[in-house]
């Protein structure tokens, strides 16, 4: 995966990588924002996670927001990568909440009772 530099910061993937899932990381008043579209699944969570953890670390301490409206599926590892990047945030003193999310998303996170966990506290 590669981040291409510019005030919009896409992952693409690498040869080799799955190209079900598209990961972009734009700047914003408060932070970040971090807009995926696609699968998130076992063979493309890797993409989602490094782009997370990149984001955070190119902008250190700011808010770290989620775009997942354009997901149209997401498992279990989709969901351990959003609960680990939580506490990544965390760790760090800063929030990361998720501001759309498409039905699947949304019913998956409900279902969990993780919901919550990612809501904004404003």
């Amino acid at each position: 995966m590669t981040l291409l530099p510019g005030p919009t910061r896409v992952a693409t993937p690498r040869k080799g990588d799955d190209d079900r899932i598209g990961v972009s990381v734009t700047p914003t008043a408060d932070g970040v924002g971090v807009t995926v579209r696609g699968e998130i699944d076992l063979d493309t969570v890797g993409l989602l996670r490094t782009a997370l953890l990149q984001a955070m670390a190119s902008y250190d301490g700011a808010e770290v927001t989620l775009d997942l409206s354009d997901v149209s599926f997401c498992d279990s590892s989709g969901l351990n990568a959003l609960l680990r990047a939580r506490q990544h945030a965390l760790c760090e003193h800063r929030r990361l909440t998720i501001t759309a999310a498409s039905p699947q998303v949304t019913r998956l996170l409900e279902l969990t009772g993780s919901a919550a966990l990612f809501r904004s506290a404003s």
